[in-house]
């Protein structure tokens, strides 16, 4: 239709017209035909606002933002003012691109000529700031707005997803229902990715249950974030529910489920499902791929996931990504095979990355093999050198052979670059509150009670026969001052909490920021045994379930 009506226009000589012209622009703009608009626009003479206007709204609405701000630099050079419906525009291009500091210049400029109140001006700079990280600059600017539309609720919500404000996304998300707000599929979505990050399972079902009962209970889209947020808040059964009353799964659903029991080692269910996934006809992708080895990695299944690595390939066509060979490295380091993970990375078709290195070197601190883990860290520290963690792998390596001198020069490398070892703390959900604590910490209220618990459950371990496992401990301390500051770790302190305030019989839920220690896990195992409950814990690599003196993942972490 909008060729016909160009036909038109050329037959009845419109073509020198601007003001045809200008529509020709914004109608190929609109429809997608980007190019046939740009070709309009070069053989426009005397171009006013609205020429430019619409070329420029036309790149930035198809994603073209780099040509839209090209094409914007052109008309500024030409000394012409942009009106709001172009600095809207310019806006969303700046949002695009990520350059926070050029799209803070246009908002001064907003100022400048009097267009701040401007409502979709307002909606932009919200959606600008909230997307590149200044969440602060966009609530000040969400808050002048009386009746938010729907494209400003998900600009605030996913932006303070994206940027770590998982607890205020979902304050908002509950703001935004109260006030009567019709939440779209991204509105849901974004909350949803929310309740993932906070990891509370009672958070997780109440999202869950408005889900339900709203219009989006069969939305793929929805049902796969739901899938992944239940896996990463603990209850990978309820992710299968979730799965199993989806109809029409495509490959995105299919491989959000295998991913979840990847998270929580589980394997062999990861594997069968990928066999039903191919029974019911559905091709599958590299994500598919990327769940497989971690469930492989994470339950030891070292020939499966040599053979699915090798067959993405051979069976499927699917060039494996830096993802997949840092999975297959890590795959091989945790059962021991480092000279084969070492020559895996030799032979690799890409530069190797951090994730690879960082693997080798995880793989060398577990099995104590201080020349090869010294010259993984070489190419970590070469490109990560301020990340902390990879210095602390390469102490704890050290640490573990007593070469302490090792540990001290590491130490100097990391006060040289001014940075210190992340510090641990674990958090705990009782009643659907997440409560933290730290290494040692004596802040909270019941601390009395919870080291009198502590004490309590140390008793009950070492007339249980459980001994500590103080290699694990970084530094060169005497027995007894390592069997000390390991009882003390946040997730001893968060189980004590979790016993005192909880009946008998509750499952305990514990998120901890850095991987689970030696000692903590054996410890926990036997816990489980001498209090019958069972205590899930996620910590920085995966889940793991402790029941009946017993842990999900074998001891293969």
């Amino acid at each position: 239709m909008g060729r016909a009506v160009h036909g038109q226009i050329f037959r009845h000589a419109f073509e020198v017209d601007v003001f045809v012209q200008n529509g020709l622009v914004a109608l190929y703009a609109k429809c997608g035909e980007i190019e046939k608009a740009r070709a309009v626009f070069d053989r426009l003479y005397g171009r006013t606002i609205v020429s430019w206007t619409s070329i420029i709204s036309g790149y930035a609405q198809n994603g073209q933002p780099v040509e839209a701000l090209r094409i914007f630099s052109e008309m500024r050079k030409l000394d012409m003012k942009p009106d709001w419906i172009a600095l809207v525009s310019v806006i969303k291009a700046y949002s695009d691109v990520e350059d926070l500091e050029q799209g803070k210049s246009v908002h001064s400029y907003v100022i400048k000529v009097g267009l701040e109140l401007e409502c979709d001006l307002l909606i932009a700079l919200t959606a600008m700031y909230a997307k590149s990280g200044g969440i602060l600059f966009a609530k000040l600017l969400f808050d002048q707005i009386e009746m938010p539309n729907v494209i400003l609720w998900n600009a605030m919500i996913s932006g303070y997803a994206k940027n770590g404000n998982a607890d205020e996304a979902i304050e908002l998300f509950r703001r935004m229902i109260l006030k009567n707000g019709r939440p779209d599929s991204i509105t849901v979505r974004s909350a949803i990715i929310a309740c993932a990050q906070i990891g509370s399972l009672d958070l997780a079902r109440w999202m869950y249950n408005y889900i339900n009962r709203s219009e989006y209970r069969n939305d793929i889209l929805v049902n796969t974030a739901l899938i992944d947020m239940y896996a990463k808040c603990g209850s990978v059964d309820c992710a299968r529910s979730v799965f199993e009353r989806t109809s029409n799964k495509d490959v995105v659903l299919w491989s959000a489920m295998i991913v979840g029991y990847g998270l929580h080692g589980r394997g062999h269910e990861a594997i069968d499902l990928f066999h039903k996934m191919k029974q019911a006809g559905m091709e599958p992708n590299d994500v598919t791929f990327v769940g497989l080895l971690l469930a492989c990695n994470h339950s030891g299944l070292v020939e499966e996931g040599w053979e699915y690595f090798h067959c993405m390939r051979r069976d499927h066509g699917i060039e494996p990504r830096h993802q997949h060979y840092a999975c297959v490295v890590d795959l091989l380091g945790r059962a021991g095979y480092l000279d084969k993970a070492f020559n895996f990375i030799m032979k690799m078709p890409m530069e190797p990355g951090i994730t690879v290195w960082g693997a080798l070197l995880s793989a060398c601190k577990n099995y104590r093999n201080v020349p090869l883990g010294e010259y993984a860290a070489e190419h970590v520290f070469s490109l990560d050198p301020y990340n902390a963690g990879h210095y602390v792998q390469l102490s704890n390596l050290y640490a573990s052979v007593r070469r302490w001198d090792g540990v001290s020069k590491v130490r100097v490398l990391m006060r040289e670059k001014g940075l210190s070892k992340d510090l641990g703390y674990s958090l705990i959900e009782i009643s659907g509150k997440l409560q933290a604590f730290r290494v040692g910490d004596k802040s909270h209220p019941r601390s009395k009670e919870i080291f009198e618990e502590m004490e309590s459950l140390e008793r009950r371990l070492k007339e249980a026969g459980f001994i500590p496992n103080t290699d694990s401990v970084l530094h060169d301390l005497n027995s007894e001052d390592k069997e000390v500051t390991l009882c003390n770790h946040s997730e001893r302190l968060a189980i004590a909490f979790g016993l005192i305030s909880t009946p008998p019989g509750t499952a305990l839920r514990i998120t901890k920021n850095l991987r689970a220690c030696v000692n903590c896990h054996s410890a926990t195992k036997l816990i489980t045994k001498l209090v019958e409950r069972e205590i899930v814990v996620r910590d920085a690599n995966r889940f793991h379930h402790f029941k009946d003196g017993f842990c999900s993942c074998g001891d293969y972490w």
